[in-house]
């Protein structure tokens, strides 16, 4: 059941390609930086996005050498194949030459085009191909865990920012610019129901509206594509023109420090998940002229870094508090004078605390889908097939329950980004990064 090959698809030119990949590389998981930055300190959080930057790149050029290897092996295959039959068939003919012309600049063309990537594999179906089945399963373990671990995210994110818009209950004038509102607040001031328990039920009511798609098929539309990037887009763009305006008013209220190596997991963690793999399906139909295909993923690393450094920057330089969720900063401050807020456009406030949640809830339920698809690839066995209850509905639970349930116990987002990987030891003060672990089983296995 690993991926099977598929069409190469429509060719695009090097500059289509290089916002496309760049639209996959930079995705909404950015809105957590700004906070990691802050805490980590500017200068440390630099040099450590750069550095995981540069490994993300080597990966990339890594694999991209293996779907070449695998395009041989496919076209070797059919070769072959092809050849037998002509064996078989083959009738001889004195109109036939017996010996056919064969020159160095033809074998140097063929070998050239048996490597080219003129083919998508897919990476479950490049595991089959170069590892035993103790390296397949660990492929789609780590595959499994990395799609788990932004389910649950997801599962947080949306949920905490509609109840951030939804309840309206406020601090008294005395207590207001004293404390930020607590979980045990309320939501409403004509409910005795707190920010805590409306967050779970906004949960699940996430869970009731986008988890039966992942009992069927769903793929993600080219509309759907052009609706969420458009969004994206103009929330990230409107982020940065309010940051930098405010900068430029000396109203910045942020003070980061230099470098803080205790927030290290954090930043590892928010770092990895921008390290972006999908963009290694686009190999094969990124551009016309594959020549280029490494200046191409130069480029887009490069413009990666400078957007992150550009949204991370402007916010921890301009707030005084970085939440989570980078957008929630963008919300109503009864404690601001009008004339310092960030905006006092209310369609803007609310268009960026939305920017999240239809974003993530589009994607959702493809991620969920994804998950699942694996979940019975790793559990596959040939010799006992599942049933339908296990298929259709066993494996649509497995891939909703666990990140839902986590979704349900915790409402930070950094803490989702390293803390499931990090034991710490009060006494000693020690930290072991599991999420390293993983990491780094996940770069040695796509690799």
């Amino acid at each position: 059941m690993p991926g099977e090959l598929t069409e190469t698809g429509s060719q695009y030119s090097s500059w289509v390609g290089l916002i496309y990949i760049f639209n996959l590389i930079v995705g909404t998981g950015a809105l957590a930086m700004p906070k990691t930055f802050y805490s980590a300190g500017w200068l440390m959080s630099t040099v450590f996005l750069i550095v995981l930057a540069f490994f993300s790149y080597l990966t990339v050029t890594f694999v991209t050498e293996a779907m070449g290897v695998a395009n041989f092996k496919v076209k070797m295959t059919r070769k072959h194949s092809t050849h037998k039959k002509d064996l078989i068939t083959y009738e001889p003919s004195e109109d036939s030459p017996l010996i056919e012309e064969d020159t160095s600049i033809n074998r140097e063309t063929e070998n050239a085009y048996m490597f080219a990537v003129t083919e998508r594999t897919e990476m479950g179906q490049m595991a089959s191909m170069f590892f035993n089945k103790v390296g397949v399963s660990a492929f789609y373990f780590c595959i499994i865990i990395y799609l788990y671990g932004d389910l649950a995210i997801y599962g947080v994110t949306v949920p905490k920012s509609i109840r951030d818009i939804a309840c309206t209950y406020q601090l008294n004038n005395e207590t207001k610019c004293n404390r930020t509102l607590k979980d045990h607040d309320p939501c409403w001031p004509s409910l005795n129901l707190n920010r805590w328990h409306s967050y779970q039920i906004f949960i699940i009511l996430f869970a009731l509206c986008l988890g039966p798609f992942t009992f069927f098929n769903i793929q993600k539309t080219g509309l759907l594509q052009i609706f969420t990037s458009v969004f994206r887009w103009t929330s990230f763009i409107i982020m940065i023109v309010l940051a930098l305006l405010r900068l430029s008013k000396g109203e910045g209220k942020g003070k980061p420090a230099t470098a803080d190596f205790t927030e290290i997991p954090s930043l590892f963690g928010v770092s990895s998940i921008r390290l972006c793999v999908t963009i290694l399906y686009l190999v094969s139909d990124t551009n016309q002229n594959k020549s280029h295909i490494f200046r191409l993923f130069t480029g887009d690393y490069i413009l990666a870094l400078i957007f992150y450094a550009l949204l991370s920057f402007t916010g921890i330089f301009a707030f005084q508090h970085i939440e989570d969720v980078y957008t929630l900063n963008f919300l109503p401050n009864p404690c601001e004078d009008s004339k310092t807020a960030i905006t006092n456009i209310k369609f803007i406030e609310y268009f960026l605390v939305l920017f999240p949640v239809f974003t993530l809830s589009s994607n959702f339920p493809i991620i969920a889908v994804t998950l699942r698809n694996n979940l019975k690839t790793l559990f596959f066995n040939k010799n006992r097939p599942f049933s339908w209850f296990v298929d259709r509905i066993v494996f649509p639970l497995l891939a909703l329950l666990p990140p839902l349930s986590i979704a349900l116990v915790t409402d930070r987002v950094d803490f989702l980004v390293d803390g499931p990987f990090i034991i710490s030891f009060s006494k000693t003060n020690k930290v072991i990064l599991f999420r390293s672990v993983f990491s780094s089983l996940f770069q040695f296995v796509i690799t």
